[in-house]
């Protein structure tokens, strides 16, 4: 008789993902096999988390004005003067580029310090040389000194110091811009925890971005953002539906803010009888980019084939030198995400970064942003500034400069490998670069 097991404690038959990766050739660097596994609890949970309205605005009140969260890229304000508003419900954070370096991007409540027009926008970003109110044109410089106030003889209780800008919570990790309407937040690389310290050798600032798309999706954001925290929907969606089509997966959990998957590509599943041939994994997935009839040397593991495929193409396209990197680091899903809605993926090949938002005028919509982000070129003329794609796209006031006649193209001609997903559109030739808002 098999003993009972405790909830948590089932497994998958066949080797875990330690295994797997201490079996490839090149070592997968340390982060990959440091296990933190805990049972959280199986409980269901109430669909008035999904759907009630109140729920919703508990989340705004408790959550979305407390937590770090990912609003935009370096790339999207490089230089002084541009500037980009993350929106989230009620809450508008005006971030802008006041001077050159790292400690040059500010955040600021996006409001006017006499009656809360918005300074800029929702969803909006361009260039501007100064913050003006629309309402009543009162105007601060890029650094938040106040420096005009129409009728100053009619407010002797406003002062340059009373009324300057106020900053909030914002800090830089591998390029991306985080901000947190709380000015007590405590310090992002405390929140971040074992995200910061698995990425420190890893790269991320090295990158931009590809391809940005946003999508407006039919659902509550967390049915959406939860949809990507596990790999069990792998054989179904994307692959067969059969069984023997499974992939290996651990799952970690970094408490407090971070937790992680990591499933293995170009293996056979346990469940497969007879397994497939290591030429049949190769063909298989070599098919999906177009170089059907790869050959396999004599004794050698598709897996490890493949991965030196994907490095040598990607050198080809992006430049630099990736014979380094673990078999892990090349092929696999390796997915960190950060609490409450953002998603890191390191992998060469699916280098991929997801955040969702809730929609507020709708509890049973969101927004869904993927990034692409590829290899920084080493030399010559740096990336085209990011543009999404999406179904609403909004037009701010525009740098003077030959950067903004670019159009066309994502940000570079897209390549035919990898594909993107079937179901998102590239913007349209013409179309304005950066930002969305909702209808």
């Amino acid at each position: 008789m098999a003993e009972k097991l405790a909830p948590g404690e089932a497994r998958e038959v066949g080797p875990s993902l330690h295994e797997q990766l201490l079996a490839d050739p090149t070592p997968p660097p340390t982060p990959l096999l440091e296990e933190s596994y805990e049972f959280l609890g199986d409980q269901d949970i109430p669909y008035a988390v999904y759907t009630s309205e109140r729920y919703a605005q508990d989340e705004y009140e408790q959550m979305w004005s407390q937590v770090w969260q990912w609003a935009c890229h370096v790339d999207h304000v490089p230089e002084v003067g541009d500037y980009y508003v993350y929106d989230v419900g009620p809450h508008s954070a005006l971030i802008v580029r006041s001077a050159e370096g790292p400690e040059g991007i500010k955040a600021y409540y996006n409001a006017c310090m006499h009656r809360g027009t918005q300074l800029k926008p929702p969803g909006s970003c361009g260039f501007s040389n100064e913050l003006r109110c629309p309402f009543h044109g009162w105007r601060w410089d890029l650094d938040g000194t106040f420096v005009e106030l129409p009728g100053k003889w009619d407010f002797p209780h406003v002062t340059e110091e009373s009324h300057r800008l106020p900053e909030m919570s914002i800090d830089v990790w591998e390029g991306f811009v985080f901000v947190n309407f709380d000015p007590e937040a405590e310090p992002l690389l405390d929140y971040l925890g074992a995200l910061a310290e698995h990425w420190a050798d890893w790269g991320l600032a090295d990158r931009y971005i590809e391809t940005h798309v946003r999508k407006r999706l039919p659902c509550n954001w967390k049915a959406a953002a939860e949809a990507f925290l596990e790999a069990y929907h792998v054989r179904e969606t994307h692959s067969t539906g059969e069984l023997g089509d499974e992939v290996t997966t651990q799952y970690d959990v970094f408490a407090p803010n971070v937790s992680r998957f990591i499933h293995t590509t170009v293996l056979n599943s346990p469940h497969r009888n007879p397994p497939r041939t290591e030429e049949e994994l190769l063909a298989r997935v070599a098919s999906r980019r177009g170089t059907e009839g790869a050959a396999l040397p004599e004794g050698a593991r598709a897996r490890d084939v493949y991965a030196e495929m994907i490095r040598e193409s990607i050198a080809e396209q992006y430049g630099g030198d990736y014979s380094h990197l673990s078999e892990s680091m090349t092929l696999d899903s390796i997915e960190y995400f950060l609490f409450p809605n953002a998603f890191f993926f390191p992998g060469l090949q699916l280098p991929m970064v997801y955040g969702f938002r809730p929609d507020p005028d709708s509890v049973d919509h969101s927004y869904f942003d993927l990034l692409m982000m590829r290899p920084r070129p080493q030399d010559g003329p740096r990336p085209n500034r990011p543009r999404s794609s999406s179904s609403t796209l909004t037009t701010a006031t525009r740098r003077p400069k030959s950067f903004w006649a670019l159009a066309g193209c994502m940000t570079r001609t897209p390549p035919t490998w990898p594909p993107r997903p079937a179901d998102f559109e590239p913007a349209a030739s013409g179309a304005r670069p950066w930002a969305t808002t909702r209808k």
